[in-house]
């Protein structure tokens, strides 16, 4: 057993070790640091280890702190950038923000004194963020045996990248307005029509949404208009002079135009024909298409809450002899309010518009979980137990 022990220990080191200059390389650091907290590290916290994995080298911690560097990189929705982070007001994996209301009124060449007093309003908004959890994937003992790559680190990249995949497309489709109004304009495309029937992007339904965004009062310094890919399609078709003034030919991207910083995103929201926005829960239809959408960056915000490895060891699983491991990741991007936002979307040219459309509620994990415990509880006393109800897990 002592033997057992020993080997163990030794070959947990090793493990550490080299995973410590894996981490400190991808860091920049000496990899030096990297091998003394290999060691160091370990013998002084032991509880970095998960239940029931004794010194089989894998720390939940170290690799929950690398995801969560990773995904504080934001290195594929440049379109974010710039938005401004409240993560440090998250508190429970709840946001709370302060709804101002109206400015005060201004008097102009005032001859009535005392001057009138006016209440100004401020309600505090809380808002859930949503929860991301990847699927559980397993690692075998005979594939550790027969391959020659680092298949556990390659893995947890795999994690992230699934995970900011959908963070990122969730973000975009809560930048779009869900249909036209005063506040929200959601114009319709104009051009010739493609083979499928759908009216191309023209300058003119850009300069469209500039003249909405005008009279909706937004400022023009930090609008941002974000382009489907069939929308980016559609102007680059446009004449050659189109090009030498908007197309970058060295990074194959368009340059800024009319005030707007242009981004393209391939996972922009879908619109229905009607230039309503698809519910993010909803599949598209045959006849959705993305749409583009544009947001004035000071009135948006985002906010990352916490992220959480879980991971179980082979050692702890005889019959099947494998690691499973998945991640849980916390992260919301919202207009503040839903105004200085907008959309452009693919229209067919003879299906009316609908506008001033009801927003449907949207649930995010904090009421999803309150629901589901309250449901739970009813259940139970519909059934006349006297056990408890089990917490979800934050």
């Amino acid at each position: 057993m002592k033997k057992k022990f020993i080997l163990k220990f030794l070959t947990g080191t090793a493990f550490n070790v080299i995973m410590g200059v894996i981490l400190a390389s991808m860091v920049g650091i000496s990899p030096a640091y990297g091998v003394a907290s290999g060691i160091v590290v370990p013998m002084l916290l032991k509880g970095f280890m998960p239940a029931g994995a004794a010194m089989e080298g894998v720390y939940t911690e170290v690799w929950t702190g690398e995801l969560v560097r990773q995904l504080g990189a934001g290195l594929t929705a440049s379109f974010l950038d710039g938005i401004p982070d409240y993560s440090a007001r998250v508190n429970n994996e709840i946001i709370h923000l302060v709804d101002v209301g109206a400015d005060p009124d201004v008097l102009v060449n005032n001859t009535t004194y005392p001057i009138p007093i006016q209440n100004l309003e401020e309600n505090d908004i809380p808002i859930g963020l949503d929860k991301f959890q990847t699927k559980a994937t397993r690692v075998t003992d005979d594939q550790l045996y027969a391959i020659s790559y680092d298949k556990f680190s390659l893995d947890v990249e795999r994690h992230r990248n699934a995970i900011d995949r959908i963070r990122y497309k969730k973000a975009a489709h809560a930048l779009a307005p869900y249909s036209h109004t005063g506040k929200t304009p959601v114009i319709p495309t104009s051009g010739e029509a493609d083979a499928t029937g759908r009216k191309k992007l023209t300058l003119k339904d850009i300069i469209a949404l500039k003249r909405a965004l005008d009279n909706a009062e937004v400022p023009e310094d930090g609008r941002r208009l974000v382009l489907c890919p069939d929308h980016v399609n559609d102007l680059l078709e446009q004449d050659q002079s189109f090009k030498d003034k908007f197309y970058n030919y060295t990074s194959g991207k368009l340059l800024n135009m009319y005030g707007f910083q242009i981004y393209t995103f391939i996972n922009c929201p879908y619109y229905t024909k009607e230039g309503v926005k698809v519910p993010y829960n909803q599949t598209p239809g045959e006849t959705d298409l993305k749409g583009s959408f544009v947001f004035y960056v000071p009135r948006m915000f985002r906010a990352q809450g916490s992220t959480k490895m879980y991971y179980s060891a082979a050692a702890t699983s005889p019959q099947t002899q494998e690691s499973l491991v998945n991640f849980r990741h916390y992260y919301i991007v919202l207009p503040k309010k839903q105004e200085a936002i907008g959309a452009i979307y693919s229209w067919n040219g003879t299906t009316v518009q609908k506008k001033d459309q009801e927003v449907p509620a949207e649930k995010r994990w904090a009421q999803v979980r309150r629901e589901a415990v309250a449901a739970a509880k009813a259940k139970a006393a519909s059934e006349g137990t006297d056990s408890e109800t089990e917490e979800l897990e934050v």
